[in-house]
């Protein structure tokens, strides 16, 4: 691998993995499923699970990436053998099938930091009627295009565009949520945000579904399983650490979550305490494009805030679209594409597919409830993948092999495998668990039959095609045994 195929340094590589992880999911859905769930309850079941789930998955990512320098199907391919190529191909899928609608969120977000520039949200429920008049219509697919039309501009350019964009877009990230939590905690009655988020409740802690609920909160908001982490992996330079990566992403992202929360919760307290209720009962687009801006406008001097909150949550939108368009493009150059026709492959395909989730909001959640469920069974897939591997043979020469800076014990090898795969198919059942009427409909936009029949189609498929899908992730340039030379 050239030094030109690599992160330039540590914080380079850092700061754009930072980017991949932090996304809206930590600004738009940490705050509500924390509001849900207790506050300072979640909190611990929150971090407790951030070293139960994310950061061993992470560890398994960053170390599958450094061992095997390819995408997801030939990392699986590399580690686990060629029998399981099908695996890394659902990984992929569904990161890819996450791509077509997140692109549509990344142009939401780029919407309204227009109208919040532009004054178009200047009172109460100017927010309501802009969002009632764009979402599911023709604009709504103007900038989903436009979102995958500055995710491939910086694609196009590989490692060095991906670090380039990352160095300005999540320092200005960072200062901005920064900022907004700043502020926030300083209205009048804010305390009492403070307050809910940080004070548990033990006695809540016997409830399952808060543990369920914060395990989720770190599969979705932290990266863990996606291949995303694989992919950056990459482009580690040769001394590289594993583990200590896996730490720093993981806590650099749940702090980010954590300034989200204080942003937002403390902005309720303080605004209107009697909108707690609706904001928890508020989907992920309502809380976002709906109720902030309405807390926004009632805030003195709140339309400089409301300019910077959208900002952030574009920015945020933005890296994390970048990593999976960079995840579908690297598996067409393991097949053997040139970066430049892969790109335009993968953003053309993001065009089309996720237009139909850019025009109607039905799509949207359905794609939504299928590919975001489908990030458990992908979580487990690495576990597998590893397992078969040997994990006291990957901690060995991996994880604690060349570059290790924080050594990783044997707690690791019991984690990965046997936590981790017992707490994957927990997940899958707790979020299929609704066996009502209608359970089966493959076509309703919420239930088992849908998540089901599609799921059933791409592993069909990909099961079909293993044995392809083995031989063209090794079509492309060998970078394992070039790794090397970008020590």
């Amino acid at each position: 691998m050239s030094r030109s195929d690599v992160f330039t340094s540590r914080w380079g590589m850092l700061i754009a993995t930072l980017g991949m992880a932090v996304g809206t999911g930590n600004i738009w859905r940490f705050p509500r499923i924390a509001a849900s769930n207790g506050g300072g309850s979640f909190l611990v079941a929150w971090v407790i699970f951030l070293f139960l789930w994310s950061v061993p998955l992470m560890i398994v990512e960053f170390s599958f990436g450094k061992r095997a320098r390819r995408g997801t199907v030939g990392s699986f391919v590399a580690m686990g053998g060629p029998g399981m190529a099908w695996m890394g191909g659902f990984v992929a899928l569904c990161a890819t099938g996450i791509m077509f609608y997140y692109s549509v969120v990344t142009g939401w977000c780029l919407r309204f930091l227009a109208a919040s520039v532009t004054g178009g949200l200047a009172d109460g429920e100017s927010s309501r009627r802009l969002w009632e008049s764009f979402a599911g219509t023709p604009q709504s697919l103007v900038t989903h295009v436009l979102a995958i039309a500055l995710g491939v501009g910086v694609v196009w350019f590989g490692v060095r565009g991906i670090e380039r964009a990352a160095r300005v877009l999540i320092p200005t990230l960072v200062v901005m949520v920064m900022i907004l939590a700043v502020r926030a905690v300083t209205l009048p009655g804010a305390e009492q945000g403070l307050a809910f988020l940080f004070t548990p409740d033990w006695s809540q802690l016997a409830s399952p579904k808060i543990w369920l609920e914060a395990l989720t909160q770190n599969a979705w908001d932290t990266g863990a399983g996606w291949g995303l982490i694989l992919t950056y992996a990459i482009y580690m330079r040769a001394r590289e650490d594993v583990s200590l990566n896996a730490f720093l992403i993981g806590f650099g992202n749940n702090s980010m979550s954590l300034l989200a929360g204080i942003m937002v919760l403390c902005t309720v307290f303080a605004i209107n305490p009697q909108a707690q209720s609706e904001i928890v009962g508020a989907g992920n687009e309502g809380l976002t494009f709906i109720w902030m801006p309405q807390l926004f406008a009632a805030m003195p001097g709140g339309s400089i805030f409301m300019v910077l909150f959208f900002a952030a949550l574009s920015f945020a939108a933005l890296t994390s679209l970048i990593a999976m368009l960079e995840l579908a493009t690297r598996i067409l150059i393991d097949a053997g594409w040139k970066r430049k026709q892969s790109i335009l492959i993968v953003g053309g395909a993001g065009i089309v597919f996720g237009a139909p989730s850019a025009l109607k909001m039905e799509i949207f959640q359905n794609q939504d409830w299928v590919w975001g469920v489908g990030l458990m069974l992908s979580g487990l897939f690495f576990a597998l993948a590893a397992r078969k591997f040997g994990l006291e043979r990957l901690r060995r020469e991996v994880v604690n092999g060349d570059g290790c800076d924080l050594p990783v014990g044997r707690w690791w090898v019991f984690m990965v495998g046997i936590l981790v795969p017992v707490e994957a198919v927990v997940l899958l059942v707790w979020w299929l668990r609704d066996l009502g009427p209608g359970w089966w409909q493959p076509f309703a936009t919420f239930s088992v039959g849908t998540v089901l029949a599609q799921w059933a189609v791409a592993l069909v498929v990909l099961l079909v095609l293993n044995r392809w899908l083995a031989k063209t992730s090794s079509s492309g340039n060998d970078l394992t045994q070039q790794g090397g030379a970008a020590s």
